[in-house]
């Protein structure tokens, strides 16, 4: 893609920010199904992230980058299990999910960056 690494990325350092936010919130969280797929969402954010910039080419790129965006928003989603089920207080809730929709926000601004630049 071009220089730097992924972890220059603001975008990758908000996603590994939120994973560690959701790793804290589900430590003591004996629910381990429910634990373990919110945990591997978020880390798929992320990692995507890094895998579509060493991919090669922005197509694939873009490709991961929608990966990424679908996992932010499974979070997203499960988030609202997490309050209904009180595994998280309203304040957790309400910051997680805006650190979700943040980085869906740039996620979608770095796929239309790309875009753009191939268009």
């Amino acid at each position: 893609m071009g220089r730097g690494t992924f972890e220059d990325l603001r975008v990758w350092q908000n996603a590994r920010n939120l994973v560690n936010s959701i790793y804290d919130l589900m430590d003591e969280n004996k629910n381990y199904g429910f634990r373990d797929q919110i945990q591997r969402a978020a880390v798929s954010i992320m990692n995507n992230i890094a895998e579509g910039f060493e991919s090669g080419s922005d197509a694939k790129y873009m490709n991961f980058l929608n990966i990424a965006k679908g996992s932010c928003s499974e979070v997203r989603s499960m988030l609202y299990v997490c309050l209904d089920r009180k595994f998280c207080t309203e304040e957790q809730f309400d910051s997680l999910k805006s650190q979700t929709v943040y980085i869906s926000s740039q996620l979608y601004k770095l796929i239309e960056f790309l875009n753009n630049k191939q268009g």
